[in-house]
């Protein structure tokens, strides 16, 4: 795993500045890459390229990036790994290609070399972000994987143009000056994240999950998807998966362990996080099928409602050499002050400081971790699912009866000749339109905390305009909820926190839920096989149950619960008060502190428990002094 950066400015620039500022860029990520790093660059073209290593695979210099073809016309840096490298490598061999090692890394060069960067991309497995110049059409490519496990930041400013894995890299250039974005912090008050493709500064973007940007020589950016979940879900509907339990179940594990042994490929050693619920233990328990030793398990508890006892049981019956971790509120105290460094873009998710901690346990044993993200979005498991199903279930003969009188009006306002052939057809798709429209809206304000009150100048329409909405693509309420899951908060909050925790203390994170291929599984399900009953993640159930008895794992799902209630009345108390003091909530002008300050007494009386916004508004002031002083 590693950190990518670089720019393009104005051709004829001097080489040693390039060098030296592409460098700077570089540095800003070395904890993303500390084993080795680079500088490319061509002053005729006016571009920069610059890179840190984490060596996974081929620990030689033949890893080395960044990486120029062996026709000399492209380069390349590149941020992950591409699990299908080594077929990949037999196809470019088989058509003439020669390798100088064994690096995934030569195989994607090689392959947009010869293929074309599109072409490339679609041929991929992995976790990816990369940065190639084609020096023969003199074009900056940059690309994305399909979910967004790595991230990928790019903007302008003037003629300068600019990109890399994390903000703070864009910072480093001098000619830069870094904006807040208003609509970007008010979306980060109500979800806790920034939403893609919006950033925290002005004028600089996130690059969508699943897409690829090109930049020409006239400075003209253009942006496209090389793979969309909306093509995966019509290709779907139009082919669902048709087999009965049985059938799911297998076809399930297959994927999953063939995702699993792709992943399990390494110069360096191996672990896997276990926190006990279905996901990981799931990915464990087939990791551990391919393996013929024990393999590393880790996890994190704490004293009170954890599930560190059901991950050690797990472990248990699994036979993995474990280790676990208590974390006290020394642990929390010692991280806050990491915590605006490791996300330099502002982020609330309560569990980021246990991720964080258990990433550092982690790195003290093995370089790469396996993960169970990505399975609550695929396979329905979180919480306000059938929160939300319940409510619409009680809602909808109601709703049915309103849409009904009110499109039947509507009818007779519609001139003859523009009317469908059909009053029932035209009340179905206007009912469906509504209900989309309906269910988005409550689905956000469920997730959403608060922006309002803080940010009374920026509307719900305004914050809500980037979140991705299914439209008429999808008739059912938990589908939407999915999908939208799946665009926003799995690549934004999750694979986000995981990606800047572990990178922080260069760990490589690898999330096998989330190959493509399952993806595309998992859409092809119809929702029986993810919602039954009260039983959510029915299919990756019944996988995990071959190899784990029911009784270890059908539980209530728990994860990595944290409560900051206490803890911001007790040891954490003169450091929120500082920052939500009222000097320091005026430093900046976006927030209204009237609500901020009302909230904290309520919360310090103990009258009420505002810990979730509280913390996110915490986190954007620490974010704040950091970055912007």
């Amino acid at each position: 795993m590693c950190g990518l950066a670089g720019f393009i400015t104005q051709a004829g620039a001097s080489k040693d500045r390039l060098r030296v500022t592409a460098g700077a860029m570089a540095d800003t990520l070395r904890s993303r890459g500390p084993d080795d790093g680079g500088v490319w660059c061509d002053a005729r073209a006016g571009v920069a390229l610059g890179f840190r290593r984490l060596s996974i695979i081929d620990l030689s210099d033949a890893g080395h990036q960044p990486m120029a073809s062996a026709c000399g016309r492209w380069t390349l840096v590149y941020n992950g790994e591409i699990y299908n490298a080594a077929e990949l490598r037999d196809d470019l061999a088989r058509a003439g290609k020669t390798f100088r090692g064994h690096s995934d890394t030569e195989v994607l060069l090689e392959g947009c070399a010869a293929w074309g960067v599109r072409a490339t991309l679609e041929k991929l497995i992995g976790m990816f972000a990369f940065a190639a110049w084609d020096s023969g059409e003199q074009k900056l490519y940059l690309a994305r994987d399909r979910l967004g496990i790595k991230p990928l930041y790019y903007g302008a400013a003037g003629k300068l143009f600019l990109f890399g894995s994390e903000l703070k890299a864009l910072r480093a250039h001098p000619e830069w000056t870094p904006r807040i974005s208003p609509l970007a912090a008010a979306s980060f008050l109500r979800f806790s994240y920034v939403p893609n493709p919006l950033s925290i500064y002005e004028d600089i973007h996130s690059l969508a999950p699943g897409a690829m940007l090109v930049r020409g020589a006239d400075g003209a950016t253009s942006t496209e998807h090389y793979w969309k979940l909306t093509d995966i879900i019509r290709a779907a509907q139009k082919a669902p998966f048709i087999g009965d339990d049985g059938a799911a179940v297998r076809e399930l594990e297959r994927l999953l362990t063939d995702a699993v042994r792709r992943r399990m490929i390494a110069d360096v050693p191996l672990g896997v996080f276990l926190s006990g619920g279905i996901d990981s233990s799931t990915v464990v328990a087939l990791m551990q099928s391919l393996s013929a030793r024990p393999v590393r398990t880790f996890s994190i508890g704490f004293e009170e409602g954890d599930e560190a006892p059901h991950a050690a049981a797990v472990a248990r019956h699994l036979g993995t050499d474990h280790t676990e971790l208590y974390v006290t509120a020394a642990d929390v105290q010692r991280v806050i002050p990491k915590l605006a460094d490791v996300y330099d873009e502002p982020f609330a998710d309560p569990s980021m400081i246990p991720t964080f901690i258990l990433s550092e346990l982690t790195r003290r044993n093995v370089t790469v971790a396996l993960s169970g993200d990505g399975g609550d979005e695929l396979f329905a498991g979180y919480g306000q699912y059938p929160l939300v199903l319940r409510r619409n279930a009680s809602r909808a003969d109601a709703i049915k009866r309103r849409v009904r009188k009110t499109v039947t009006e509507l009818w007779n306002y519609i001139p003859e000749s523009r009317r469908p052939r059909r009053l029932e057809d035209f009340i179905r798709h206007q009912r469906q339109r509504l209900a989309v429209g309906e269910g988005r809206l409550r689905y956000h304000r469920i997730n959403a905390w608060h922006h309002r009150e803080l940010m009374p100048h920026i509307g719900d329409a305004e914050v809500t305009a980037a979140i991705a909405d299914p439209g008429v693509l999808l008739e059912d309420a938990l589908s939407r909820m999915l999908f939208i899951d799946t665009l926003n908060y799995l690549p934004d909050d999750i694979l986000t926190k995981v990606d800047r925790a572990s990178m922080a203390v260069s760990l490589e994170v690898r999330v096998p839920i989330l190959d493509h291929r399952v993806v595309a599984f998992a859409w092809s399900l119809p929702n029986r096989f993810k919602l039954r009953g009260r039983e959510s993640k029915w299919v990756l159930r019944n996988v995990l149950y071959k190899h784990v008895p029911r009784k270890l794992i059908d539980r209530p799902k728990q994860g990595f619960v944290v409560s900051y209630s206490n803890w911001l009345r007790g040891p954490l108390r003169e450091w929120a008060e500082d920052l939500l003091s009222e000097q320091s909530l005026n430093a900046h002008g976006l927030f209204q502190n009237v609500p901020v300050r009302r909230q904290w007494r309520e919360h310090l009386s103990g009258r009420r428990n505002h810990e979730i916004t509280l913390w996110t508004t915490l986190m954007f002031q620490a974010w704040r002094r950091r970055w912007m002083g």
